[in-house]
């Protein structure tokens, strides 16, 4: 017999999966639009009014920028007006996935055709106006700084991130290179790192051998935290092949007396709070790829600038005509590689691979610890900071409903969608 209940974290069972700073985002990028447009205007007008060809052609160059900013404002707009559309089945989350993909296209055209332009003039070179070329490339470093500045408020690095670990002088990083608060033990039966581990997940201890000799059982393993008003907590641990893992989670704050029982003997170690260290850029489940395109579109611009600038002033100083096209080259290199780094991580969301196995891993550790066995499941992100499970359970336990799942699984950070398919082993008379 086979009990499904399908439900999702949140009265309502809303489907609105969008990035914690979307409004923001989205009205920083019409600001650019703006000031790309006026821009463009300026130059067009101003070329065509005192014949400069220059000029007008910047001016056009402005007018593609704008044009790509617009990929990202309107997705902004669409995704926020369409957000309880129910024909979106989880939402629109990921429309700024798709047009930070298209925006990664439109980049690696801008990098052909820079490359193409500049391998032209290697073989065969035109003469510059350096009087002219060269105050129009500073103008338009000076308006991709200020759309630098516009889109960074809230973009903080190419991504919006979330993850955090304790920066202390004892730090350590783990095999998967995430950060912990540390301490090891030696003990008659080895040597051990104790942990105290929270990189995107509630913070809990790992015990993990130092040496090949060294060997744990989960049930012969426990701490038993001591805070200052007197308070104790005694924590059970799981073997999580490698490493032991409490069940349960460390309460805040992190200031206590730690009495860690091991096979060779008792320990007593003392755990101080630390402030923590969020780095937003390394953490993929958060990352707003929509302002990222944006973000990247007026960095590369800005890289081609000062690339412009810098052959110029060496080609006019020196007679290097080779060096404008030079800076052509490797200005379209950046930006190809750049492009190819964007449509990577915005595909693999399209194509709806996990970007974060641990998590999928923790779902099944929470569920399985409960002794229960996972039978299916999939894990997969539907916006910026939203996660979505699909799990399918089995259990020997009658009174263990798809709440009780869901229950247990609201501990984790960011998995806004819950899909709980129970399987009762045995047949209910």
């Amino acid at each position: 017999m086979t009990n499904f209940e399908d439900s999702a974290f949140g009265a309502g069972h809303d489907h609105i999966f969008l990035g914690a700073a979307h409004e923001d985002n989205e009205r920083r990028t019409w600001m650019v639009i703006a000031l790309c447009s006026a821009m463009m205007v300026a130059e067009i007008v101003g070329g065509s009014l005192f014949g400069s060809l220059a000029l007008v052609a910047d001016g056009l160059h402005m007018s593609t920028h704008a044009g790509a900013m617009l990929i990202a404002a309107l997705a902004y707009t669409y995704a926020r007006k369409h957000a309880t559309d129910n024909r979106f089945v989880f939402g629109t989350g990921k429309l700024g996935d798709l047009a930070g993909f298209t925006s990664a296209i439109v980049l690696a055209m801008i990098a052909l055709l820079i490359a193409y332009e500049a391998i032209s003039r290697f073989l065969s070179p035109v003469p510059i106006h350096f009087n002219q070329a060269i105050p129009i490339a500073v103008l338009g470093l000076l308006v991709n700084l200020a759309s630098v500045w516009l889109l960074s408020g809230n973009h903080h690095g190419h991504s919006h991130g979330h993850s955090h670990g304790h920066g202390h002088g004892h730090g350590h990083e783990d095999e998967q290179g995430h950060e912990s608060e540390v301490h090891r033990i030696s003990d008659r039966s080895g040597k051990f790192v104790l942990s105290v581990f929270e990189d995107g997940v509630p913070p809990v201890f790992r015990i993990t051998p130092e040496t090949a000799s060294a060997t744990l059982s989960a049930s012969a393993v426990s701490v038993t935290t001591i805070r200052p008003d007197g308070m104790r907590q005694t924590f059970a641990f799981a073997d999580r092949g490698g490493y032991l893992e409490s069940k349960d989670d460390i309460p805040e704050p992190h200031a206590f007396r730690a009495i860690v029982r091991l096979p060779g003997g008792e320990h007593q170690i003392e755990f101080e709070e630390h402030e923590h260290d969020r780095d937003d850029a390394q953490a993929s489940m958060h990352r707003d790829h929509n302002i990222r395109s944006a973000y990247i579109h007026v960095i590369a611009d800005a890289a081609i600038s000062v690339l412009a600038i810098i052959g110029l002033l060496l080609a006019r100083a020196f007679g290097w005509v080779w060096m404008d096209p030079l800076a052509g080259v490797i200005g379209a290199l950046v930006i190809a590689n750049w492009s190819w780094g964007l449509m990577r991580d915005t595909g693999r969301i399209l194509l709806d691979m996990n970007p974060d196995k641990r998590m999928a891993e923790n779902v099944r550790h929470v569920i399985e610890d409960n002794g229960d066995t996972v039978l299916d499941l999939h894990v997969w992100r539907v916006g910026p900071g939203h996660m979505s499970a699909i799990v399918s359970v089995a259990t020997g336990h009658d009174q263990r409903t798809p709440g009780f799942y869901r229950a247990a699984l609201k501990r984790f950070k960011g998995l806004s969608h819950v899909t709980v398919e129970v399987n009762p082993t045995r047949v209910v008379a």
